[in-house]
């Protein structure tokens, strides 16, 4: 159940995107059942899928193999956030010249893809929560830096058949905290932006949700530390997956 305690308040172009073909957009009308929001837009890493492991130990594999000093796995979640090429980017040496940059973007990739879900799994309580968010026809999307391709594979192997929609980094859109992949699939799912909210656990998503302008749900079991989100302008951050599905559903 939905708690108060559990929240902490702040007080200071065309694009190729997913979609499951077996959508179906509620038509219920009935202002009393029908959840809060039609639409819930998920950040993946830090949000739905514990993913550090797996973005920790490609990054060293591709530093290591560039001849590259690693990084610890609590180093590692401090650059993510902003897609691949800027975790790249602030995992190598300062001053690293743009070539060698470019090898180890490339090692990362060919690495990474084929071991994207090692040691990646959903948070505790993340798939009921989903599974209960479409049983009350809730649209559910996932939007990320993530690189596209992992995105699909992600989705495939830990949420099968749940997301109707899905965006990840391609080339020639704009990653987050730019809204241009929130609205596309606004856009595609012809939702108005009142009627989703973003849920993510970074600065990253704080700012896409405000850019979108959208509502938020910022997770505190993620990336980030709630003192900083709260410091970055996260309106509340909440402990509980379940507080999700409170909140749109239940009208917490």
């Amino acid at each position: 159940m939905y708690n108060n305690s559990d929240i902490s308040h702040n007080t200071n172009t065309d694009i190729n995107i997913n979609i499951n073909a077996n959508t179906e957009i509620s038509t219920n009308t009935d202002t009393n059942s029908r959840p809060k929001y039609k639409m819930a837009i998920f950040d993946m890493d830090g949000t739905i899928l514990n993913t550090i492991d797996d973005l920790a130990a490609s990054i060293n594999h591709a530093l290591r193999v560039n001849g590259m000093p690693e990084h610890s796995v609590v180093e590692v979640k401090g650059f993510v956030g902003n897609g691949i090429r800027k975790l790249v980017e602030r995992a190598v040496p300062l001053g690293t010249e743009e070539e060698d940059i470019d090898r180890v973007f490339t090692s990362f990739h060919e690495y990474y893809k084929d071991n994207c879900a090692v040691m990646t799994k959903p948070y505790d309580g993340i798939v009921n929560v989903l599974d209960e968010l479409k049983r009350a026809g809730v649209i559910l999307a996932v939007v990320s830096n993530k690189a596209e391709y992992a995105v699909k594979q992600l989705c495939e192997d830990y949420f099968p058949g749940t997301f109707d929609i899905a965006a990840g980094d391609v080339e020639g859109r704009r990653r987050k905290p730019y809204p241009d992949s929130v609205n596309a699939v606004l856009e595609k799912m012809k939702i108005n932006k009142s009627e989703a909210v973003y849920i993510g656990d970074s600065e990253v998503d704080i700012n896409t949700a405000k850019n979108a302008g959208m509502d938020l749900i910022e997770v505190g079991w993620g990336f980030r530390e709630e003192e900083f989100l709260l410091s970055e302008g996260a309106p509340f951050v909440i402990h509980n997956p379940e507080d999700i599905s409170a909140i749109i559903i239940n009208n917490k």
